[in-house]
């Protein structure tokens, strides 16, 4: 029997012969050499950056895309903000969702499931965010088709290798011998391509690297100058004294002896000359201008990549750190929501396809960003409401703190005023702890209350147990409080009267034996 034939999501028919084909592999003299580059950033100025923005919206992108390879490669903070905002995202915990409850869905979303717990999977997440600093990431898919399984596995393409289609601007196409000016067509099933849409517009206008270009470029000329004025207020001004009595040959000496003592560290000089160091780098606050605008130029970058600049640049609390968490929660939630609509299209889709055919429904990939849990507001709000009666379920507050079930041997923690070991008889708190008392008299009251307590259920019984009695016999509520006054006959509160009072005699007679005279 035949196999059906398969349809991308442009509706173009699938090929299965040219999937186990490499489409964009490089080569070593044709149009995707990845030899042949030119540095862009070396010695950029302001009218080559504007002609290279202007070309790259106009179609021609190759040496925007070599200038945003390199501000990664030579500028640290820019690699560093925007490798954390491609961590944020790559690091997530891939969750795959079944279509339906039915058998036949379930094992669909295990069969996906499978697929992200491949080690390239974490490196396609890597490679498709490549397409944050440029605005457009391609990875081929070579298929492997030893076994029954079709299995993918995944190469990062040179974006220099691909162009738009001059029509719609937004379709991209392979550069390749056959057309070297227009491309061919992407074959499809063959590429997952990720267009971050940071901004509404061509894809080409959106990367980062275009927002952070000219912010690259000032702090070249500002690193730059910074280096001169180093070079020259930053080491002491040498100047060479030399007496009216001095000859030609002396005075060639001295200039000699004061040029070469910066490498050489050493001179030799007559002893009616000498020379003197005039201290350097006090050129009226001419480094903090420099830093002062170093700083502010990272400030802007890892707002704009960011979102913040707390965690990256101000050097925060570590709680306002973790509020931040390096990249602005929305801005995580949003990269994770539109990388998962790519890898849903171009491979969750054709993985299902060629493995079981196609569906009516699919499942779902997900790159859920956990939600940010306050663990000391928690604790906090246990502490109140649990003593007023709040029901919480153990493990549940385990979980949340990320603490393990204890094991039935394990020694326990507990909370100060519990019953323990120790104090299970009554104890005062103070006693069981070893804590000092304040006065010497609490120990006194201590016992005095601890008498008063010890026949408490017996002396309580005669008035207790008919109020017991008439709530076991009554019909009815109604019949309960009808009743009730009449037990006043029957209740014998005399002992119960006599202990208290022999209690305030006693607690009485010790208040005034400590009171001063």
């Amino acid at each position: 029997m035949p196999e059906p034939t398969l349809y991308d999501h442009m509706g173009r028919p699938i090929r299965r012969q040219e999937l186990t084909r490499e489409h964009a592999a490089p080569s070593l003299m044709g149009v995707r050499s990845v030899w042949d580059v030119e540095s862009i950033a070396a010695g950029l100025t302001p009218g080559r950056l504007a002609a290279i923005l202007r070309d790259a919206a106009q179609g021609d992108h190759r040496a925007y895309l070599t200038l945003a390879e390199e501000m990664e490669e030579r500028e640290p903070h820019y690699a560093s903000v925007l490798g954390t905002r491609k961590r944020a995202v790559a690091g997530l915990e891939p969750v795959v969702e079944a279509a339906s409850d039915d058998k036949a869905d379930v094992d669909l979303a295990d069969k996906v499931r499978e697929l992200t717990r491949r080690p390239a999977f974490r490196g396609l997440l890597f490679d498709a965010l490549d397409g944050l600093g440029k605005g457009f990431a391609v990875v081929e898919i070579l298929w492997d088709r030893t076994g029954r399984t079709w299995w993918p596995r995944f190469e990062w393409r040179d974006p220099r290798h691909f162009v738009w289609d001059r029509e719609d601007g937004r379709t991209l196409r392979l550069l390749d011998e056959t057309d070297m000016m227009l491309g061919i067509p992407l074959a499809p099933y063959k590429f997952v391509v990720h267009m971050p849409r940071i901004k509404s517009g061509l894809p080409i206008r959106n990367g980062l690297a275009r927002l952070a270009a000219v912010t690259f470029m000032c702090k070249s000329y500002t690193l730059t100058d910074w280096l001169a004025f180093a070079e020259v207020f930053g080491m002491p001004l040498r100047v060479g004294r030399y007496g009216p009595g001095a000859s030609e040959e002396d005075i060639r000496k001295l200039v000699s002896a004061v040029a070469n003592i910066g490498s050489d560290a050493a001179a030799v000089v007559p002893e009616s000359m000498r020379i003197e160091f005039v201290e350097g780098g006090k050129a009226a606050g001419g480094h903090e201008l420099f830093l002062g605008l170093a700083e502010w130029l990272d400030k802007q970058v890892s707002k704009a990549i960011l979102g913040q600049t707390m965690t990256a640049d101000d050097g925060a609390s570590l709680s306002q750190a973790k509020v931040h968490n390096d990249v602005r929660r929305d801005i995580q939630v949003d990269d994770a929501l539109q990388l998962e609509a790519s890898l849903n299209r171009d491979l969750v889709k054709p993985f299902i396809d060629l493995n079981f055919g196609p569906q009516e429904n699919y499942p779902r990939l997900r790159l859920p960003v956990p939600e940010p849990e306050d663990r000391t507001g928690l604790v906090e709000a246990l502490a109140k409401l649990v003593p007023l009666g709040l029901r919480v379920e153990a493990s549940g507050v385990r979980d949340k703190l990320g603490l393990p079930d204890p094991e039935d041997d394990a020694e326990l923690l507990s909370m100060p005023g519990v019953a323990t070991a120790e104090n299970r008889q009554g104890k005062a708190l103070n006693q069981s702890q070893g804590v000092p008392a304040p006065r010497a008299e609490l120990d006194e009251i201590d016992e005095l209350e601890a008498d008063a307590l010890a026949e408490w259920e017996q002396l309580a019984a005669p008035v207790v147990n008919p109020v017991l009695k008439l709530a076991e016999e009554a019909g009815s509520f109604e019949d309960f409080l009808a009743k009730l006054p009449g037990l006043s006959g029957t209740m014998d509160s005399s002992a119960l009267i006599r202990s208290l009072a022999l209690a305030a005699f006693k607690a009485r007679g010790l208040g005034d034996a400590g009171d001063e005279v």
